[in-house]
C-alpha cells in the first residue's frame, strides 16, 4: 500500500467531501480515502499494482475539483 496526500482546490462543504470520497472510495485498489477540508487536502491509501496516482487525480477532477 502506498498513502499519498494531494493539494486540492475548490472543496468548500460537506457535500464536496462526499462527492471526493464516494468518486476516490469507488476505485479498485483504494484503501481509504480522508479530505481535510481546512487544509485543502485529499490523503489516499492505494495499492499501486490496482490503481495509479494518475487515475486518484482524474477521479477528483473529474468531480470539478483542481489537484495541484
Amino acid at each position: 500500500m502506498e498513502k499519498t496526500v494531494l493539494k486540492v482546490s475548490g472543496m468548500s462543504c460537506e457535500h464536496c467531501v462526499k462527492a471526493v470520497k464516494g468518486a476516490v472510495g469507488a476505485l479498485g485498489g483504494v484503501e481509504s480515502v480522508a479530505v481535510d477540508l481546512k487544509a485543502g487536502t485529499v490523503t489516499v491509501e492505494y495499492d499501486p499494482t490496482k490503481v495509479t496516482l494518475g487515475d486518484v487525480k482524474q477521479e477528483i477532477e473529474d468531480q470539478g475539483y483542481d489537484v495541484e
